[in-house]
């Protein structure tokens, strides 16, 4: 299994701010750099498992969450995850995909 480390980043950033938490507090709180949060917050370095857990301790988030956006809380975490996918995409890409989605959401199975 690969992960979006981008996908990843942005829903640590969003923890972090929903506590109200700076980088900097946060990287003092795991005795990391502000660099280091910056790097993990933009998907330009991957996180380990022990700094990860350490992380989920102090924004009060599931490692579960921050690694593939599923809440068990949520019944609507995949559609959270396509909104984030969405995000950054280019004009002509969310063109492309919703030619594609649009014929499965439209389809109905024949009855009977």
């Amino acid at each position: 299994m690969s992960f979006d480390y981008s996908l990843i980043g942005k829903r640590i950033k969003q923890a972090r701010e929903e506590q109200g938490i700076t980088q900097e507090k946060l990287a003092e709180r795991l005795d990391v750099s502000n660099a280091y949060i910056s790097k993990i917050e933009r998907g330009k370095t991957p996180i380990n498992l022990d700094r990860l857990s350490q992380l989920c301790l102090v924004l009060e988030e599931s490692p579960e969450y921050i690694l593939s956006g599923t809440n068990k809380l949520s019944n609507d975490y995949l559609r959270n995850e396509i909104i984030e996918m969405l995000e950054d995409c280019p004009p002509e890409k969310i063109k492309l995909i919703m030619q594609i989605i649009k014929p499965i959401i439209d389809y109905e199975p024949p009855k009977g």
